[in-house]
């Protein structure tokens, strides 16, 4: 088979069309001077002292262990709404997937806003959890529920795109063989959806570490209780008591962890094709 045959197999050219690389490459721009910008803006003399003051490191302190915790409470929740979605059909899949992907077009502002009518003091849940003594808002709890709230759907759609992809024969030869459904889902169903559950945990990780307008509403901006990464910036910015310097270092900061933790996506994605 000559390499122009081999070229044009399946129908899909190799090669890119010239007229695309011009777009393709203001995308490109569109994307990465703002990064450029602020690493030219940056103060790197300032860097060292701004990243590990006490503030900051707080503020990451509390981004990644709320965000762990998010990213577990996602995973409880999302798989087995991923596995619902993926294993039904029509109106039900239609409407579950609706509301799963609703979080990601909504301005965040208005998932705090919905988060406080549900869960605030006059809020539809609210008023019952006060009598009971419970108070959600402006408590880190608070942080975790924005965080889940946000980051839900990235974990879901990974999953069920993994399970549409696998189908449903192995678990269909599993169960003929006699396995309970409980172990066709540990044994079959788990380890056929694990690149998409990986994949999906790592971005909804990343998703909730840069949470910021529905956390801002429903969380509140105290620091050292809901006073995370992106709030401690917007704090810096606007000059409460800092330098808008360390808002550009806070950031740098941020940027960081979420490289770290695409590279680390994009490194076992690597690992698990060879």
């Amino acid at each position: 088979m000559s390499g122009g045959d081999e070229g044009r197999r399946g129908g899909i050219p190799r090669r890119v069309p010239p007229w695309l690389w011009a777009p393709a490459a203001l995308g490109a721009l569109v994307l990465t001077l703002p990064f450029v910008a602020l690493l030219i803006r940056l103060d790197w003399t300032a860097v060292p002292a701004a990243i590990t003051a006490p503030a900051a490191l707080q503020a990451l302190g509390l981004s990644l262990s709320t965000a762990a915790v998010a990213t577990a409470v996602c995973v409880l929740l999302g798989v087995p709404l991923a596995l619902v979605i993926a294993r039904s059909s029509g109106a039900l899949a239609a409407v579950l997937r609706t509301l799963t992907t609703l979080p990601l077009v909504l301005p965040p502002l208005v998932g705090g806003i919905a988060l406080l009518s549900l869960l605030g003091r006059n809020g539809l849940l609210g008023g019952a959890l006060a009598v009971l003594g419970i108070r959600i808002p402006f408590t880190t709890a608070a942080v975790v529920i924005a965080q889940v709230f946000v980051a839900l759907p990235f974990l879901v759609i990974s999953v069920e795109g993994a399970l549409r992809a696998v189908g449903t024969g192995h678990e269909a030869v599993a169960a003929s063989l006699g396995a309970r459904p409980l172990t066709v889902f540990r044994r079959v169903t788990l380890p056929l959806a694990a690149p998409g559950l990986i994949a999906g945990a790592v971005l909804c990780f990343a998703r909730a570490m840069g949470e910021f307008g529905a956390t801002a509403l429903f969380a509140g901006n105290a620091p050292g209780v809901t006073r995370t990464m992106p709030l401690a910036i917007y704090t810096a910015f606007n000059g409460a008591g800092v330098q808008e310097d360390t808002a550009i270092a806070l950031s740098l900061l941020l940027i960081l962890v979420a490289v770290a933790v695409l590279l680390l996506m994009r490194g076992w994605r690597a690992d698990a094709v060879r």
